[in-house]
């Protein structure tokens, strides 16, 4: 391990002069992934390790390791600060490129036609790069057709249901509560009026024990 520390540096691969552009090239390695891995959060670690190694080109022999980590640790908490608060991809204070969990319910529009084993989508608000492979959960969904997202499968391919079928499903759902709640409400006005039948009659027997006593 140390001969390999040593051949190292001893290419000049790094080391002062070097170190600010390996920032650089790693930083915009790092911006690149986020575009194929929304809410991996490679964003804000790269736009720090970019900015860094940018200052560090311009402050040249003054980059020492030292200032440089502590410029990485500045703009990183800058670039954090500002993916939280104005998040350039949603609404303020969310803090989104698009993590997995969040993808569940979003809707979109169907790019490349989407069936149970390829396809397509662009989310309305899908972070860095609102395309996602997609598949159907049943059947084909023509180019064009609005999408919602039922299963994010971790970001990579999700799974989206018609918003026609969604919709259905949701006014389907809402019918057969108000039949269960009809029913519950008929059912608990036929109990009551069972209940008065019965008083009725325990009154009847009561006032015809009376009046044979009387008699």
């Amino acid at each position: 391990m140390d001969r390999a520390r040593a051949i190292v540096l001893q290419s000049g691969l790094v080391g002062p002069d070097t170190l600010p552009l390996l920032l650089v090239i790693a930083g915009i390695g790092l911006s690149i992934a986020e575009a194929f891995a929304p809410g991996a959060h490679f964003i804000v670690v790269g736009v720090a390790l970019l900015a860094a190694g940018l200052v560090g080109l311009l402050l040249g022999s003054f980059a020492s390791p030292i200032v440089l980590a502590l410029l990485v640790f500045l703009f990183g908490a800058l670039a954090l600060y500002g993916y939280r608060e104005f998040d350039l991809y949603g609404g303020k204070g969310t803090g989104q490129t698009s993590d997995s969990d969040s993808l569940t319910g979003k809707t979109g529009r169907v790019t490349e036609r989407v069936t149970p084993t390829e396809g397509q989508i662009k989310l309305d608000e899908g972070g860095f790069n609102p395309f996602y492979a997609a598949r159907s959960v049943d059947g084909e969904i023509p180019v064009g057709n609005e999408v919602m997202v039922v299963d994010p499968g971790g970001g990579n391919v999700v799974t989206v249901e018609s918003l026609d079928v969604v919709e259905r499903d949701e006014i389907d759902r809402e019918l057969a509560r108000e039949r269960e709640r009809s029913a519950a409400r008929n059912g608990d006005d036929g109990e009551a009026a069972s209940e008065d039948a019965g008083t009725g009659g325990d009154e009847s027997e009561r006032e015809a024990e009376t009046e044979s006593e009387r008699n």
